[in-house]
């Protein structure tokens, strides 16, 4: 339990649009093609939006100076030519109005530290007319490995569109791993049905099942989070190691649990081998061996952006599946409690703290983004860094898919849409009580499992639109809590079932021995299950 209270800490929706300043420089001597990565400034600099329309220029590398004085480049070598120049030593402003006074056409400096958005007064802008824009140095150092001849480049930036495809498959698992979750929430409830009597002093059939019946532990558990996101904001560099470590142990069990929990469908035989007194099943262990070589697998590469995001949400969806099967809310009041209370924080974490930090921040983004995704924080100054590799650790609880129409960008530092596993747990906590309730009312039908899966889908339907019309990224709570509850509540009102909703099963627990209470009237059947 302590393991997934940890992963849960950090819940929201983090999918921002924002202005395109990444551009792409196009390199090419004739017979080879490369693309690498710019940073240029949209409203100083104008640069095509097609390879096709862009001009060719030849490139001079002159990456031995700064170009900070006239003097030392004759006019005769840079002129109507794309000039590489090394940062330092002066202002940008001042580097274009010397390789302006040259006759150079274009202006690529080239970056060992991390390339931000280049910025001058109007006054100043003014002076400049020809393109300006950053570069990696070591992208020039590649391109010098590559090609070997005489080199032209072309710059343009792709227009970045307000809507991706990315977002579609993001819905897509959302809405599958809340559906999946729930169904098998309340498969194992109805497999439990046909187990009438526990042995005295037993509460329940799964020893690995929890459930949150009393409002106190509810509460101490959002207060938890709470906690633990502060503590996430101000030790970062220290805790994201903890999440890290406990991701991969969780994941590697839900995968585990998933897997077996599938082949048990199927009718997957166990072949057990045994080693004297104790039997050993070959699949099972076969099963955790390859869980955990996944999980170790994902913990090594964990950075590899290019790829391992695949493994993650592979290992993201069983964590959330195994979640809601495992933990389960006793009645629609704890329901409504326990969604209510992470909606107010949410909000909170998202919109109010930014009035409160230092530099104006959301705790929830800054925690959820890392400490070094200073430009993907919406504060409109993009930061690219000097090495594509992150140099800063993430959060491993989150969908991540790239973002498909952002190529330009994805050249720079991979771009995704990004949906928290809160978002999908906390509401799927709600999908699995219905289809328990459906079960424990023997609906053929499932009809509050069926209705909350579609409540739950235009609500993320919902967030997704206010984000793509907003272009900030928006807490999913906000609109799921409220779809997904009162869509219930109204469905179980409209069949006269709400008392009964809303109090759950009559087999309750005690909070301290949590013994069955059963009615003086049962008192000769101790044991006995007593269902809705």
């Amino acid at each position: 339990m302590t393991a997934k209270l940890w992963i849960i800490v950090v819940v929201t929706l983090l999918c921002e649009e924002r202005e395109c300043r990444e551009a792409v420089l196009h390199v090419s001597d004739g017979i080879l093609d490369k693309y690498y990565c710019l940073v240029y400034n949209a409203s100083w600099t104008n640069i095509s939006s097609s390879l096709s329309d862009a001009v060719q220029y030849k490139l001079v590398n002159l990456t031995s100076t700064t170009l900070c004085e006239v003097g030392r480049v004759t006019p005769e070598s840079v002129k109507g030519a794309a000039v590489c120049v090394m940062n330092g030593g002066c202002e940008l402003i001042q580097k274009a109005e010397v390789a302006q006074q040259l006759g150079a056409s274009v202006l690529l400096i080239a970056s060992q530290e991390a390339m931000r958005t280049p910025s001058a007064n109007a006054s100043e802008r003014d002076k400049v007319t020809i393109p300006l824009a950053l570069m990696r140095y070591r992208d020039v150092l590649d391109a010098q490995k590559v090609f070997t001849g005489e080199m032209k480049v072309q710059l343009y930036a792709p227009p970045t569109a307000e809507f991706d495809a990315s977002i579609l498959i993001m819905l897509g698992i959302a809405v599958f791993t809340v559906a999946m979750g729930g169904f098998w929430s309340g498969a194992a409830e109805k497999a439990k049905q046909s187990v009438t009597v526990f042995s005295e002093g037993e509460d329940r059939s799964d020893s690995g099942d929890l459930t949150l019946y009393s409002p106190m532990k509810v509460l101490l558990f959002v207060v938890l989070m709470c906690v633990m996101l502060v503590l996430m904001y101000f030790f970062y560099r220290y805790l994201v190691y903890v999440i890290i470590v406990i991701f991969c142990l969780a994941s590697a069990t839900g995968l585990y649990s998933c897997l077996e929990a599938l082949l048990n469908a199927v009718g997957c035989s166990k072949i057990s081998v045994s080693f004297g007194e104790k039997s050993f099943s070959v699949r099972n262990l076969l099963l955790a061996a390859v869980c955990i070589t996944l999980a170790v697998v994902w913990g090594v590469y964990r950075n590899e952006d290019r790829w391992i995001w695949i493994l993650q949400d592979v290992l993201g969806i069983a964590f959330c599946l195994n979640f809601m099967k495992t933990i389960t809310l006793s009645n629609y009041k704890i329901c409504v409690i326990l969604l209510s209370l992470l909606l107010v924080y949410d909000v909170f974490f998202v919109f109010i703290t930014p009035f409160l930090t230092p530099n104006g921040e959301s705790i929830m983004v800054q925690v959820a983004l890392g400490p070094g995704a200073g430009g993907e924080k919406g504060s409109g100054d993009v930061v690219v860094p000097a090495d594509p590799t992150p140099s800063y650790e993430k959060l491993p609880v989150v969908m991540r898919i790239p973002r498909f129409s952002a190529w330009a960008e994805n050249l720079c530092e991979m771009q995704f849409s990004i949906l928290g596993y809160g978002d999908i747990i906390i509401p799927g906590l709600l999908v699995a009580y219905c289809h328990r309730f459906d079960v424990w009312i023997g609906s053929s039908y499932r009809v509050y499992y069926t209705s909350c899966v579609v409540a739950y889908t235009l609500g993320l339907v919902l967030t997704f639109v206010v984000m793509l019309l907003s272009r900030v990224g928006q807490p999913a709570l906000l609109y799921l809590v409220p779809f997904t509850l009162l869509t219930s509540s109204l469905l179980a009102w409209k069949r006269k079932e709400f008392r009964q909703f809303w109090a759950g099963t009559t087999y309750q627990v005690l909070d301290s021995s949590r013994e069955p209470l059963i009615p003086d009237g049962d008192a000769e059947c101790p044991s006995a299950v007593r269902k809705c």
